[in-house]
């Protein structure tokens, strides 16, 4: 008899040490194995006969899958042409997914079956949706839910009417959902080889897709500020810095375009005034991250090519369909630099401190992605023989989940292809998993005397 209870003791010890075990994992664990889950649902899906009308390699369906769920836009194959109706409905799901984030559905999931979450999730959750007080979890979860489907609603309606008369009600509304769709999430998905060349110089859909990736470029905290505040003075500081900054950027890229491609008879050239400044806008602002194009990439000059590298490298604001470094990564960078190049000791922006360990998060996000851009683009280089500039910018592009390509993605060898998915999965997760990490306190019990190094 007693032997039996110390068994059953036992047992139960073990239970519960295995459940501890299951639920003490890794947050980054979670997030990457619910991606990873995804990949390989839609890998399936899109790998069934219905999906398209001809027989696609593993790889192929693979490659596809990741591209939609991370919202990177790169294809090996044609939309359009290759992938049945119920392919590209599946591609558009997997783009949904991606583009309100895993942590995004799981939280409304947990809301709606009314179940609570546990300290250390709550703390993921804060990570993902960018927040610090866990009281505001659930309030931007739902809002990130009723944005979306607010905002895509308006961009069907909109496309719809603009494209009914040249293509029909049908197949106007059909097109219009898959842009809205891939245009809020930033993915540069489309149903034609040539992306949206045919808009080049179209203003009215040129500024709706535009709109769409911008205002789902903004992040959903912005948003949700200026639904509940309706004034500018009253906006959160983070809101006034990423509106400002947005409307910079975009200003200062669009007047560069247009002055660096006006006389390329390859792109702005043959156009008028009015489409050149249509395409020059919408290729200033799909950079971060929107992915898709009006403009042959492969025929920019150089000056554009490189504008285009740094618009994808910086992307674009926190809790938002976009990757990237984040723009307030790169506002906070800038600020500190010039706050050092003043031999000020603070960093100071729109009359606030910046606090020390918000400036440290900003440098070591940067100094990670360059380096994964410089160790992707060392490896593709030695796995493709392709110029260096086109495995840069595809790296970029792939890193940035950003979608541009300048033709070197149809080319890509099998071991190109997953060097290319292993920066797109890494792109989409990174801020989630590598900010984790950085900003868990971990205190040390020992300090060491101060030494100066000279730098520089």
């Amino acid at each position: 008899m007693i032997g039996l209870t110390r068994l059953s003791r036992h047992i139960k010890k073990s239970q519960l040490q295995l459940t501890h075990a299951v639920f003490n994992i890794s947050p980054p664990v979670i997030l990457t194995c619910g991606y990873l889950g995804l990949v390989v649902v839609g890998t399936l899906l899109l790998k069934l006969e219905v999906a398209t009308y001809k027989t696609i390699s593993w790889l192929d369906a693979l490659f596809t899958a990741t591209s939609a769920l991370t919202v990177t836009g790169l294809a090996v194959l044609d939309t359009g042409s290759d992938f049945t109706v119920f392919g590209q409905m599946t591609i558009a799901l997997l783009i949904q997914a991606g583009g309100l984030g895993f942590m995004t559905f799981a939280l409304l999931t947990a809301m709606s079956l009314g179940k609570r979450i546990g300290v250390k999730h709550q703390l993921l959750a804060l990570e993902a949706l960018n927040q610090t007080s866990l009281s505001k979890i659930w309030e931007v979860a739902a809002a990130v839910f009723y944005f979306a489907i607010t905002i895509e609603a308006v961009g069907f309606v909109l496309l719809t009417l603009l494209w009914s008369e040249e293509q029909g009600f049908e197949r106007a509304a059909y097109e219009a959902f898959f842009y809205t769709l891939s245009a809020f999430n930033n993915a540069g998905f489309g149903l034609s080889a040539n992306s949206l060349s045919r808009y080049a110089g179209d203003i009215p859909v040129n500024l709706v897709i535009s709109a769409l990736f911008i205002i789902g470029g903004l992040g959903f905290v912005v948003l949700s500020d200026l639904w509940q505040v309706r004034g500018w003075k009253k906006l959160q500081l983070y809101s006034k810095v990423m509106i400002s900054a947005t409307i910079i950027v975009n200003l200062i890229a669009w007047l560069l375009v247009w002055l660096f491609e006006r006389q390329n008879p390859a792109t702005l050239g043959h156009f008028s005034l009015p489409a050149q400044l249509t395409a020059a806008w919408f290729h200033a602002v799909t950079p971060r991250t929107a992915g898709f194009n009006t403009l042959p990439i492969e025929s920019l000059t150089d000056s554009t090519t490189l504008l285009t590298l740094l618009l994808m490298f910086i992307g674009g604001g926190s809790l938002s369909t976009t990757s990237g470094i984040k723009l307030s990564t790169a506002i906070v960078i800038f600020t500190s630099t010039y706050a050092f190049l003043r031999r000020r000791d603070e960093v100071t922006l729109m009359r606030r401190s910046v606090p020390q360990n918000i400036v440290m998060k900003a440098f070591v996000i940067s100094v990670i992605s360059l380096g994964m851009v410089f160790a992707g683009t060392l490896l593709l280089s030695a796995m493709e023989h392709a110029p260096l500039i086109d495995v840069l910018f595809e790296v970029v592009s792939a890193l940035g989940t950003v979608g541009l390509s300048r033709g070197l993605t149809g080319e890509l060898s099998d071991a190109g292809r997953w060097l290319v998915m292993l920066l797109m999965f890494a792109g989409r997760l990174g801020p989630l998993t590598f900010v984790y990490v950085i900003a868990t306190p971990k205190q040390r019990r020992i300090k060491y005397p101060g030494m100066d190094i000279p730098v520089g």
